[in-house]
């Protein structure tokens, strides 16, 4: 699609990171996801190289000094590839709001950061705590010169082999007329491949997103130097999440719009392959229809999502268009890449073809970074107001 939105430096940025995932991201993920292998580090390496992981941290410190825009062109294009790998470039964030450490320090993590070095596993849910993470439990006290963490987390995307945990704890009782006070971000360093000190865990047997582990993590006793805890970039822990979401949710519209396309052009090239009845299945009116459809729902999405990630850019807060979009784009994605797996029939139904693995992954993002559910709620009540009650289930 062309557009206003798509200049010609972001015509040849996203022309660049489809070759890279058409030679680079996709024989591996179609050789390593069926057996649910990780995903190289030679390839994180060409990521580096690529200055994937540094999209949008600023020029003096490594990065590529660009929007939200660019993040998301790269990122649909990576999906359409690997989902895994998509979401990977989200683990490279500034280090600069790390108040406790040394300018020196923080430089040097943001430019490591930046060339895939230094990568961060997100630790926000727990065993009861999806959705709703004004209710953290999981606790931090101040002992002299360190923190203390404890008690459980679930969903840790890459908790070993990250090379540190950002994980949302509290440091005091919430109060009774704001839950959120006392929400914190926390830095938790460790070796790469390891858990930290003071935290075990298990990988969560997953349908999808393969290429790397999910854990569930259980910190006793964790200790922390009292400096490693965020304090910039917007104030609290609650509110530095949140509008990290917002970005977050427009990258699952990315993700979302590149698995669908995936779906998409795969049906197409398998419906001029595949003949019954003497022709082509790209012959009947209903294959041709269903590709119709398809290609319009993408289309839409992507609309939506330059238009939401130009907003961004521009300074605008966008919580309620992020969600919009949030919701439309995964909802989407799970129909288009439904509909591309009963096109190709019983072969979409085999790891032969990288189909189910679009379809597998496409239901994930209607759950991660808010479900499907949670962003109508955001968006019902930025246009009607907040419920007169609200049950607390």
């Amino acid at each position: 699609m062309t557009s206003h939105y798509l200049t010609e430096e972001r015509l040849m940025i996203q022309d660049v990171a489809r070759q890279f995932t058409k030679n680079e991201v996709l024989p591996i993920a179609n050789e390593l996801d069926p057996i649910q292998g990780k995903i190289p580090m030679a390839l994180r390496k060409k990521m580096g190289e690529m200055g994937y992981f540094g999209i949008r941290m600023p020029e003096e410190h490594g990065g590529m000094g660009l929007g939200v825009f660019e993040y998301c062109l790269i990122a649909e294009e990576l999906s359409r590839g690997w989902m895994s790998v998509a979401s990977i470039i989200a683990r490279a964030s500034s280090m600069m709001t790390v108040g406790g450490w040394s300018e020196a320090k923080r430089r040097e993590c943001t430019a490591k950061a930046a060339q895939g070095e230094y990568l961060a596993a997100v630790s926000l849910s727990e065993p009861n705590v999806g959705s709703d993470l004004a209710s953290v439990s999981c606790k931090a006290v101040l002992d002299g010169d360190e923190w203390v963490i404890t008690g459980n987390k679930y969903w840790c995307t890459f908790a070993d082999q990250a090379d540190y945990i950002s994980l949302l704890a509290r440091v005091e009782a919430p109060g009774q007329e704001d839950q959120y006070k006392g929400l914190k971000t926390f830095i938790i360093e460790k070796p790469r491949d390891e858990l930290p000190n003071g935290c075990q865990g298990s990988a969560i047997p997953k349908i999808g997103y393969f290429g790397w582990n999910t854990f569930e993590l259980a910190f006793d006793g964790c200790r922390i130097p009292k400096e490693n805890i965020i304090t910039g970039g917007g104030g609290e822990g609650f509110k530095n999440t949140v509008s990290w979401l917002n970005v977050a949710r427009a990258h699952t519209a990315a993700r979302s719009i590149g698995l669908a396309r995936g779906a998409l052009e795969d049906a197409m090239a398998y419906s001029h392959e595949r003949q019954q009845f003497g022709v082509p299945i790209s012959d009947f009116q209903e294959n041709r229809f269903k590709i119709a459809r398809m290609a319009a729902q993408i289309e839409a999405a992507r609309a939506l999502m330059y238009d939401i990630c130009a907003k961004m850019d521009s300074g605008q807060t966008c919580d309620k268009e992020a969600s919009m979009l949030k919701w439309f784009a995964s909802e989407m994605a799970e129909r288009v890449t439904s509909d591309g797996l009963q096109i190709l029939g019983g072969a979409g139904y085999t790891k032969l073809h990288p189909m189910e693995r679009y379809w597998r992954d496409a239901r994930l993002t209607k759950i991660f970074e808010g479900t499907s559910e949670i962003q109508l709620r955001i968006v019902s009540d930025r246009l009607l107001g907040k419920p007169t009650q609200r049950a607390n289930s």
